[in-house]
């Protein structure tokens, strides 16, 4: 196995892992300053540090094959939570079926709504992404990896919001569009914070396996700038 399958591997499984555990952990809220906002939230930045990661040395193509892959694990897991969910607990278990459902269970327009922006938001994020790359010639890492997760955090925090709360009536227009602009805020603080980390991980990849590219399409990175 070559370095660069080896940074693949790696890459797509913090992806994978930080997506699910987000989604599952995603009905717990917490307030912030003004902000309330799912705790499913804490592992989102590893999502999008390591979806620019990939886009930058493997390619729109890479990407969107961990996006769809992740997404139908996404669904095999609240498929399987279901089935869970349906099974009696045995009278001395230290979990009843009410406190697992509490955790566990969401309604099927959040399921709906989350996979649905999942989806919209990361190939959206790819192609963003790559267009600022050409459009600045490779240069200027911190335009495309911060540009392509604010506008695609911002298709996601309103789309998930809409189909999850807003279409089924569970809320208003006034409060959905309340939610979704205070949480989109704060994953705006959040993309811009974590660009410094985005040039950790270039400079970690490139001194680990200098030729990148597994599925094509990579333009491979020419200025550090």
């Amino acid at each position: 196995m070559t370095k660069k399958e080896i940074i693949f591997i790696v890459l797509a499984g913090f992806f994978i892992t930080n997506a699910i555990v987000g989604e599952m952990i995603g009905g717990k809220l917490l307030q912030i300053g003004p902000f309330t906002m799912s705790i499913g939230i804490l592992p989102w930045p590893v999502v999008f540090l390591t979806t620019d990661l990939i886009n930058e040395f493997y390619g729109k193509k890479a990407v969107r094959l961990i996006t769809l892959i992740t997404a139908a694990l996404i669904a095999y897991t609240f498929l399987i939570l279901f089935v869970g969910m349906n099974i009696e607990a045995a009278p001395f278990s230290p979990v009843t079926n009410e406190q697992f459902r509490a955790v566990f269970g969401q309604s099927q327009w959040i399921i709906v709504g989350s996979l649905t922006a999942f989806l919209f938001s990361q190939l959206i994020d790819v192609a963003v992404f790559r267009y600022f790359k050409q459009r600045t010639g490779g240069r200027h890492i911190w335009l495309r990896a911060t540009g392509s997760t604010v506008v695609s955090q911002l298709v996601d925090t309103f789309v998930v919001s809409g189909i999850a709360f807003w279409l089924p009536g569970k809320i208003t227009l006034a409060e959905f569009l309340q939610v979704s602009l205070t949480g989109y805020a704060f994953k705006f603080g959040v993309a811009v914070a974590i660009t410094p980390l985005v040039y950790v991980g270039h400079r970690i990849v490139s001194s680990y396996a200098p030729q990148s590219g597994l599925l094509g399409d990579t333009g491979h990175p020419n200025n550090n700038n």
